[in-house]
């Protein structure tokens, strides 16, 4: 079985970005790790250079500045590197997600157990969303809280933009016209948390992420403060964190966050309270899903 990583990169240093430890943290799982570099000058590719690592393949690129919907440049990115992936299994890990090396073993017996079961063609995480601070998550269902990360590496897949993937089903006939349909892909769950530290980082560095990723959507989706939020959508973390971030941790995660106490409700935060007193009555799960878990 054969194991390629992958990721896509554009001011990595600029926007404080942990994607030397998530890269890290993934290496003693794959047998390479592909990452495409948008053109920068901030240091982000001689980084990425400087961690001399035999496993990781480069490939530069020139994004499109005219794609400003949906964050489809990012799928384009994002497909850049995984056309370059050779291996069985493609696992795509964003420059802000990090695996526990606790898990490493179970994920790599996942992979093993469904690599030759065809019906099974991707592989579901569950997340940690940290909020503001290391000892803070993200619970509300407005969150993904699984999201397919692993897709099999034979499969006519496209991105409509980072985050999740469909599959190219074969053309069929309705009536008289010739048409192709796409659909989520079948997964397991794999058992395995991925971390997300995006929202970790100091303020300074959420406002220009703020300021440069909105660019690329049609609408503003990333927030600047960590302080406008409503507090029924965060909750506590008590477990522990990768051994690879924890010296970022300590230089970008101890920060001071506090909530706005005059922050007002939206109909959204409203909308996922009422979702969150259901979930805790009858066990159901509003988020989004991006896959038909199978298995």
């Amino acid at each position: 079985m054969k194991i390629s990583c992958f990721s896509f990169l554009r001011d990595g240093v600029r926007l404080g970005y942990p994607f030397e430890e998530s890269i890290r943290s993934a290496l003693p799982l794959c047998d390479e790790f592909i990452v495409s570099v948008g053109s920068s000058d901030d240091g982000t590719l001689e980084r990425l250079q400087a961690l001399n690592e035999p496993k990781l393949r480069i490939i530069p690129t020139n994004w499109n500045e005219n794609v400003r919907a949906h964050g489809f440049v990012y799928a384009q990115q994002k497909m850049i590197a995984q056309y370059n992936c050779t291996g069985d299994w493609a696992f795509y890990l964003e420059g802000d997600e990090v695996l526990h090396e606790d898990d490493l073993p179970q994920l790599r017996s996942v992979m093993q157990q469904y690599l030759d079961r065809p019906e099974i063609e991707a592989l579901a995480f569950d997340y940690y969303h940290f909020w503001g601070d290391p000892q803070t998550l993200r619970t509300t269902s407005k969150m993904y809280r699984k999201a397919t990360r692993i897709i099999r590496n034979n499969l006519r897949v496209i991105a409509p933009d980072g985050l999740y993937w469909v599959v190219i089903k074969d053309k069929t006939w309705w009536g008289n016209r010739n048409k192709r349909r796409n659909r989520y892909p079948r997964a397991a769950n794999s058992g395995v948390r991925i971390y997300h530290y995006g929202d970790v980082r100091a303020d300074h560095y959420l406002a220009a992420k703020a300021d440069t990723v909105n660019q690329f959507w049609s609408k503003s989706l990333w927030h600047s403060s960590y302080s406008e939020i409503d507090p029924q959508a965060l909750g506590p973390f008590s477990g522990t964190h990768p051994a690879v971030i924890r010296d970022w941790l300590e230089q970008h995660g101890n920060h001071e966050f506090t909530l706005n106490p005059d922050y007002q409700l939206k109909f959204s935060d409203r909308k996922h309270r009422f979702l969150a007193r259901l979930e805790n009555r009858f066990g159901w799960d509003f988020s989004k899903r991006h896959f038909k878990l199978i298995d």
